[in-house]
């Protein structure tokens, strides 16, 4: 049996959206939350994206079998600490952070006495806040659970089985090679977006060009990414910070490979890693993980 009893501590977007999911797929289940901002938390109550909206993290969590932190990674240790005295023994401590050996350390800190299963749905939107959230964000979507090696198996796989619930695909994964892995699709795509976007920004300024009118789409694909939260995402690269280095070592090292086929006029070389990396993309739509819709059908949501 999955969990009954669903804490939630934050109550943005991909909180909301496990509030919410839990309400349409888990119907059995209840869902209590909270979050810091008492406007957040208004507003979660208004839309009743958990079954109950507490004033403190310590009041939502002390009938919980499951607990998930759906907070930013530099906050997970405050928002632990916070319900450490009121949270059962008996419950299951997860989030859904894209950093898992950073998280996890700093769950496990707070709450030496709970089973601490981090957990990642690789699921989200550029837009942030309790009015993002909706219940199938998690369909098709891959959820990686990194449990320490001394985890109860039954837990993992009662922590598996919710996510299932919710219409993920689930993935067991050892936390330092997630932050690899997630280093490369999620952290640095991020870093060069708020890279070239800033770019683009300065040279409108500097230069009073057009740069932003006449943006063509992938600039604007750029901007969706550059726009989601700042506070999350200055966490996500500090705390993953060996990692995400690694991987932008790579890609400076394969982007000055390009600078100089471009400036010798190598156009086999430059046709070659285009074509390659064409058959990524068109890998990922075969493998139900994006649309090919020109909105990429966002325009859904």
């Amino acid at each position: 049996m999955s969990f009954q009893r669903i804490a939630i501590i934050g109550l943005g977007l991909l909180g909301g959206s496990i509030g919410l999911a839990v309400r349409e797929f888990l119907p059995g289940a209840s869902t209590t939350g909270y979050d810091q901002n008492p406007e957040t938390r208004r507003r979660a109550s208004e839309r009743g994206l958990v079954n109950e909206v507490y004033d403190s993290a310590a009041e939502a969590v002390t009938q919980a079998d499951l607990v998930i932190f759906c907070v930013p990674p530099g906050a997970m240790g405050d928002a632990a600490r916070d319900i450490a005295d009121a949270v059962p023994r008996s419950a299951v401590i997860s989030d859904v952070g894209s950093c898992k050996v950073a998280v996890a350390k700093a769950l496990t800190s707070e709450l030496p006495n709970n089973p601490v299963i981090p957990a990642h749905p690789v699921a989200g939107t550029e837009n942030s806040g309790p009015d993002a959230g909706f219940a199938t964000l998690f369909r098709q979507r891959w959820c990686i659970i990194t449990p320490p090696q001394d985890a109860d198996p039954t837990l993992v796989a009662r922590l598996k089985d919710f996510w299932e619930a919710l219409g993920a695909h689930v993935e067991l994964m050892e936390a330092a090679h997630h932050d690899r892995v997630l280093a490369v699709t999620s952290h640095l795509p991020h870093l060069i977006a708020y890279t070239i976007v800033g770019t683009a920004s300065d040279l409108e300024e500097v230069t009073q060009s057009e740069v932003i009118k006449y943006s063509a789409g992938g600039f604007r694909d750029f901007t969706r990414i550059a726009a989601s939260d700042p506070t999350m995402w200055r966490d996500v690269f500090l705390a993953n910070k060996d990692a995400v280095l690694e991987m932008l070592q790579r890609f400076t090292e394969d982007l000055t490979a390009l600078q100089r086929a471009i400036r010798v006029e190598d156009g086999d070389t430059l046709h070659d890693h285009f074509t390659r990396t064409r058959a990524v993309r068109r890998s990922i739509i075969e493998q139900g993980q994006d649309d090919a819709r020109p909105d990429f059908g966002r325009g859904d949501h």
